[in-house]
């Protein structure tokens, strides 16, 4: 998944690798507890979801240069693994996200990351 927005690339990747900016451009995210407040290998923590909802994670790549993140989220059995990229374009920047996990939950949990998305490269 894609999407386009006028927010400058550095400043959408300075809204993913500051995990207390999480809530601000993610409306399902309340808070995040993590062993540290930026993106790094191996950080881990819980994403406490709008709900009650908590989700362990842990980070497993990062790519300050190029932009690009990746994850594993857990909620009891359940994991997805969260690709996540940021790039110039035309319009000022593309987040990309690719979602792997089981398909229904992919399905379910997609339309919410769209909605993310593009708050993440909204001015």
């Amino acid at each position: 998944m894609d999407v386009t927005g006028a927010v400058r690339p550095a400043v959408a990747w300075e809204r993913y690798a500051d995990l207390d900016a999480w809530p601000t451009w993610a409306p399902q995210i309340r808070d995040v507890e993590a062993d540290g407040r930026r993106l790094a290998v191996g950080r881990r923590g819980v994403v406490r979801a709008r709900g009650g909802l908590r989700v362990r994670f842990v980070v497993t790549a990062v790519d300050e240069r190029a932009m690009r993140w990746s994850w594993i989220a857990r909620v009891g059995p359940l994991s997805l693994s969260l690709h996540h990229e940021v790039a110039p374009d035309p319009r000022g920047t593309r987040a990309g996200l690719v979602l792997e996990g089981p398909g229904p939950v992919v399905a379910a949990y997609a339309p919410l990351t769209r909605i993310a998305l593009t708050r993440l490269v909204a001015p």
